[in-house]
């Protein structure tokens, strides 16, 4: 493994009533990177990152956090790490700015008018909002300025316009080199903000790599679809190259091949001089890939794909 690496994960196995939850999982998060673990429910992710954090003891395997095990050096460690986990909680009386004093001092104010949350300084913690309890939980995993951060399900319940604040105060961690490992169900989240992302399924790694590395690896098809114009040949689309199939239904083709197809495609269409008004182009994202990785690595039925679906 690399010199740099700011957490070191190996053959990690942790099992609750004989069930293997994470099952010899192998991970390794640079300092000042951004990782995303990602896959349905029950496929290992917050396990792995509560026995990275030392919350959970591993039943086999090694876990190194900047060269510290998080069990036998935790108060090393806690000046380190920050962390926005599932099953975090406050007593509901501890108002909001007694809660940042009681984690950070006065540097927690800042964090709190960024967060939209200087409204609700006394506020006490059983009143909040659900978004509003996610809020405070990022004020308080960021505001000793850990070195590494690890956030689970970062922005459930939030609204449009809070994701997006949240996301940029994530993106900001890379300018200052904190390491971040974030669970998250949602793709879009992933691809916005991370620099890697492990996909997981039935606490293995099935692959890894930059969003676009995934989707280059396992989200190949793109579907294009218009109105056949007159002009167009039979049964050239067929034969461009990267074109897996043709579907014509009603005088309109659907076009689905590798992504390169869509530029054989569109040469074609320019070639005859007539362009389609209604041509549109779907091109695969994440979501695509991260599904067709997980069905390919063990094949499910059409009810588990849509649970699959909707766990993401």
């Amino acid at each position: 493994m690399s010199d740099d690496a700011a957490v070191r994960v190996k053959g990690l196995v942790k099992a609750y009533g004989g069930r293997r939850v994470v099952d010899g999982l192998d991970l390794e998060v640079a300092a000042g990177e951004i990782v995303g673990l990602i896959g349905a429910n029950g496929a290992g992710k917050t396990t792995t990152v509560e026995c990275v954090q030392g919350l959970r003891r591993p039943d086999r395997g090694t876990i190194s956090v900047f060269g510290l095990d998080p069990r036998a050096d935790s108060d090393r460690l806690r000046r380190l790490v920050g962390s926005q986990l599932q099953s975090a909680g406050l007593p509901d009386r501890l108002r909001v700015g007694e809660a940042v004093r009681l984690f950070g001092g006065r540097e927690g104010q800042d964090l709190l008018e960024r967060f939209g949350l200087d409204a609700r300084r006394r506020s006490p913690f059983a009143g909040l909002s659900g978004g509003e309890r996610q809020r405070l939980f990022l004020v308080l995993a960021l505001v000793s300025h850990p070195r590494l951060v690890i956030l689970d399900e970062l922005t459930q319940g939030l609204d449009p316009a809070s994701r997006r604040g949240v996301w940029a105060a994530i993106g900001g961690l890379r300018t200052q080199g904190t390491t971040v490992l974030l669970v998250t169900h949602e793709l879009d989240e992933a691809e916005a903000l991370c620099d890697r992302v492990v996909a997981m399924r039935d606490g293995r790694v099935l692959d890894a790599g930059t969003p676009a590395q995934l989707v280059d690896r396992h989200g190949r098809s793109a579907t294009i679809m218009f109105t056949i114009p007159a002009g167009l040949p039979a049964g050239s689309l067929e034969q461009l190259p990267g074109v897996a199939s043709v579907v014509v239904e009603a005088g309109r083709a659907t076009v689905t091949g590798a992504r390169a197809a869509i530029a054989e495609v569109g040469a074609l269409l320019v070639h005859t001089g007539d362009i389609p008004g209604d041509l549109s182009v779907r091109v695969p994202g994440l979501e695509d890939a991260l599904v067709e990785l997980l069905e390919g690595a063990t094949p499910i039925g059409a009810a588990d794909r849509r649970e699959l679906i909707g766990a993401l």
